[in-house]
């Protein structure tokens, strides 16, 4: 199997759709939650760029063990607090985004074609291999993406309210 362009290729892109729609939003807005238990658009940005060390881990996994068992990743029970994310630095998790994409990319770009069909045991998917995981990565950006932009252009926003 040669390497995937077009999921390659999305995920080297990514980080320039996604970083200046980011900047588009209003400094009243970003850190806004649309409802309880929703993120902010600031939690969906951070949580791209934290999703990279786990993305990294199972590659090096799949790449290093035959046919490794993954372990599912759940946000609420995996971050250290509700409310982790919105506590981190844009900025800093956004640069972060950056240079960890080009290390990703750079890395699967030089994966040679038969490890693209290394697999491993995941619990949640009835099969899972690098070029799913990789191609599964692609989607994820765009999904947090959409529901970044969501939040940009949302008009009607639950009222705050403030914690007792």
């Amino acid at each position: 199997m040669e390497p995937p362009a077009l999921i390659l290729t999305s995920l080297e892109n990514a980080p320039s759709l996604i970083i200046p729609m980011v900047r588009e939003i209003p400094p009243d807005v970003i850190k806004r939650r649309p409802r309880a238990g929703k993120w902010s658009a600031h939690e969906h940005a951070c949580h791209l760029a934290e999703v990279h060390s786990l993305f990294f881990l199972r590659l090096d996994q799949m790449l290093s063990e035959q046919r490794p068992r993954i372990r599912p990743y759940d946000p609420d029970r995996d971050m250290p607090s509700h409310d982790a994310l919105l506590q981190m630095d844009l900025d800093q998790a956004l640069t972060r985004f950056e240079n960890d994409r080009k290390k990703l990319v750079d890395k699967l770009r030089r994966l040679p074609g038969a490890d693209w069909e290394r697999t491993a045991e995941h619990p949640e998917y009835s099969r899972y291999s690098i070029f799913l995981m990789t191609r599964h990565f692609a989607l994820h950006d765009l999904y947090h993406a959409y529901l970044i932009e969501q939040l940009m252009l949302k008009r009607d926003w639950e009222p705050l309210t403030v914690p007792e």
